[in-house]
């Protein structure tokens, strides 16, 4: 957002303030100024007025002037094309030394003495506003012939540009940026408003003719002015200029001059573009179309509101009947809408976006004020509207809750006068509580919080006292503290294992994890306005956002890949979780001597030995994912202490030649599950541990996890652990296949002896058989 100094006084009164002090407000206010530029007009450039203008003699695009500079009459020669008699001039003057280093010097031009030079702008260092030298005019206020340029406030100007955060629409504007500096100074906001007389007007519905639809999300207000000789002033050239703004008609440069001025969105059409002919009114109706936008509707559409004018409809000459629009509706709304249908949007709607001036009324009648005082237009009396009534937002919050929000008394008055000249209304108070009612420019106040994050503000936060620590004996590891021990310590594992850490945003593309099957968040809880469309929702997973990091490595020539992330995600209710996610891609190492250059490719077992190593022991079970990233035939759920803590499994082919990988392995862990205990020193046998092997015959439709429960149940105290080395099956097996076991037994009392041993092992094949069917090899 791009202000000047004395454009904002035009708003509120900044007489005796600085520049200097006026930035360091503004940061204080939180409105961040990110570059201040000076105009600083060098001394003997003065106010001339033309007297007289003739040809040249011996040049055709010279012109020899007389130009009085008010003590005297200077002779000066002048190759602008604009010159002519009447016209108040800049003149540098003998001696002057211009921007650009050039020092005025007598001189003979073809012949003819020249005591000066008439500037255009860009030779006095300011924008370059329009062709030719300046043409001045009242619009700069009150100035002598031959007084210095720099004592002219207009002249003697900064140029400050803000970088606003997306919630502060409402200061996109000269007046909403002056009704904040006037709470900051304790200074009221200037009065715009044009009281009309409509009595010797001409009424609008001679004109115009107005229809709608009901129940529209939008305000607009019709007027109708007769154009005629408008001019375009030298301070709305200038200041379109410094804001880096120029349009093809006068009409267009006013409206856009009210707009930036005022915050409410402005638009013109022509008579002709709305009527059948000359001689016909004009119609505009309000429809709704098929993506649910507001148009307005002739024979043709003329715009969609707060979104774009298409250009059969605008202004191309500056005569004629024009209706003169301005239009808001509410940013959550156009922004829901265009991201649900993204349409061709012009300049204005990024002001609509963030948030317009409401209040209509201010924008329309200071651009028609604008219009009647440059030009002989005549205004049609009244005005077309139609308004869309929003439910009031009121906020109860008592004097307590914001000083303990704070942290700071602050006295009840100042609050009371810091909300009143920031617009908010009080609807009642008591001693100790406000009941405010919202202003509807503030789309970003919401709830007390807010309410008191204004306070602090405008009170400035190096205004509220600091306070000492208070040093007690209480417990400070909380719970945060052990969930941010608990993630150094898994990503410092993760590091240690070589796996390199992924960071991504929380937001993900809709479009892909629909693609894949994976939970999305509700459409009524979705981003309202979201960075880019490719990061147009909360994530609900971190799988696909490391296949994009894994793509961008393989492209980049890396042939092993090993990435995990330790992030949050959130459900379809916008709830939020932590989870943990790997992955491993292409060759298990690099090559080297010892795998003859020709190392192997990452599979099931290495990847599950890898997750191990950094999460501990842990099961896997048969299953299928919910999502279609996976191969239907290498994945499982990861158990740990029998229960589910999420999923292991290898991408799915086609989704490796999607994303240019190679061999590629993923799980994704409910990190909250992941143990964390403090680590408990375990009972260990002193004595020897024994090994058997059993090999039994078993249908291969049998799921091992009813072996290994069958076992469990009848195993005695000195069997430790068991695990499968080995699955054998041939045609002689038919439907049933050999699965090996191995047995560690252990005592704590004795060495086991082989009839100790028979025992147990007598024990677990008896259950077998009886349980399951199944026995010995």
């Amino acid at each position: 957002m791009i202000v000047t100094k004395s454009w904002l006084n035009e708003w509120v009164d900044l007489s005796g303030i600085t520049t200097d002090d006026l930035v360091k407000t503004l940061n204080s206010i939180g409105l961040e100024v990110d570059s201040v530029k000076t105009y600083k007009i060098p001394n003997k450039i003065i106010f001339g007025r033309v007297l007289e203008c003739v040809k040249h003699p011996e040049a055709d695009k010279l012109s020899v002037c007389q130009v009085d500079i008010g003590e005297s009459t200077r002779q000066i020669v002048c190759g602008a094309s604009n010159v002519r008699a009447g016209l108040t001039v800049v003149v540098a003057t003998i001696g002057a030394v211009m921007p650009s280093g050039l020092v005025i010097k007598p001189v003979k031009l073809r012949g003819i003495e020249s005591d000066g030079m008439i500037c255009s702008a860009s030779e006095i260092g300011l924008e370059d506003l329009q062709d030719g030298i300046l043409e001045l005019d009242g619009s700069i206020g009150k100035f002598k012939l031959g007084q210095e340029v720099c004592t002219n406030t207009f002249f003697n100007d900064d140029i400050i540009e803000i970088e606003l955060t997306a919630n502060r629409g409402d200061c996109l504007s000269i007046r909403g940026v002056a009704r904040d500096l006037g709470a900051a100074y304790d200074r009221i906001l200037k009065d715009k408003n044009i009281k009309e007389n409509e009595e010797k007007r001409v009424g609008i519905g001679r004109v115009l003719t107005f229809s709608h639809e009901n129940n529209l999300d939008v305000s607009v207000r019709y007027k109708a002015v007769d154009v005629e000789n408008i001019n375009l002033p030298f301070i709305i050239k200038l200041r379109l200029a410094q804001i880096n703004e120029k349009k093809s008609t006068n009409i267009d440069s006013i409206l856009l001059y009210a707009t930036h001025s005022s915050g409410v969105i402005l638009r013109a059409y022509s008579h002709e573009f709305l009527s059948v002919n000359k001689e016909s009114m004009a119609k505009i109706e309000l429809v709704k179309d098929n993506n649910g936008f507001v148009c307005v509707m002739a024979q043709n559409r003329a715009s969609v509101v707060g979104v774009i004018q298409d250009e059969e409809s605008r202004i191309s000459v500056d005569n004629g009947v024009i209706f003169i629009e301005a239009s808001y509706i509410s940013p959550e709304i156009i922004s829901r809408k265009m991201q649900e249908v993204k349409i061709n949007s012009d300049a204005l709607y990024y002001k609509t976006s963030r948030g317009s001036e409401p209040e209509l009324n201010v924008g329309l009648d200071f651009c028609l004020n604008l219009i009647e005082l440059n030009s002989s237009s005549v205004v049609y009396g009244g005005a077309i509207e139609y308004a869309k009534v929003d439910e009031d937002r009121i906020i109860n919050v008592t004097k307590s809750e914001i000083d303990e929000i704070i942290g700071a008394n602050i006295d009840k008055a100042k609050i009371a006068n810091i909300l009143k000249n920031l617009g908010f209304n009080k609807i009642k108070s008591s001693t100790d509580s406000f009941v405010v009612l919202v202003p509807k420019f503030r789309h970003d106040i919401y709830n007390k919080q807010d309410i008191a994050e204004e306070i602090v503000r405008l009170v400035g936060i190096d205004n509220i006292p600091s306070k000492a620590f208070a040093f007690t004996e209480e417990n400070r590891l909380k719970d945060d503290y052990f969930s941010y021990k608990k993630r150094s310590i898994y990503r410092h594992k993760a590091a240690y294992s070589g796996f390199f850490e992924s960071v991504s945003f929380v937001f993900d593309d809709k479009k892909t994890l629909k693609k894949y099957g994976f939970e999305t968040v509700d459409e009524s809880l979705e981003l309202l306005n979201p960075i880019i469309s490719t990061l147009d929702t909360l994530r609900t997973t971190l799988l696909t956002g490391l296949l994009k990091s894994a793509s961008h490595n393989s492209k980049n020539g890396y042939s092993s890949i090993k990435l995990f992330e330790v992030g949050s995600v959130f459900n379809s209710k916008r709830e939020e979780s932590m989870k943990m996610a790997m992955l491993f891609s292409g060759y298990r190492e690099s090559e080297n001597l010892t795998n003859s250059g020709k190392p192997m490719k990452v599979d099931f077992a290495l990847f599950a030995q890898a997750l191990s190593d950094i999460v501990g022991s842990f099961e896997l079970q048969q299953y299928n994912t919910a999502h279609s990233l996976s191969h239907i035939y290498q994945c499982a759920k990861v158990l740990i202490d029998g229960k589910p803590i999420g999923e292991l499994f290898r991408l799915h082919p086609d989704v490796e030649n999607c994303y240019d990988l190679d061999v590629t392995f993923m799980c994704e862990l409910d990190f909250d599950k992941l143990p964390n205990e403090l680590k408990r020193a375990k009972k260990s046998s002193k004595y020897q541990a024994s090994f058997r092997d059993l090999s039994i015959i078993m249908p291969k439709k049998m799921s091992y996890e009813k072996v290994k429960s069958t076992i469990e149940s009848s195993a005695s105290s000195e069997l430790v652990r068991f695990y499968v080395v080995d699955k054998y099956s041939d045609k002689s097996l038919g439907e049933n296949m050999s699965l090996s076991i191995r047995f560690i037994l252990q005592s704590f009392e004795k060495t086991l002896e082989e009839d100790d041993i028979s025992s147990v092992m007598d024990s677990i094949l008896e259950s077998l058989k009886n349980k399951l069917g199944v026995g010995l090899r």
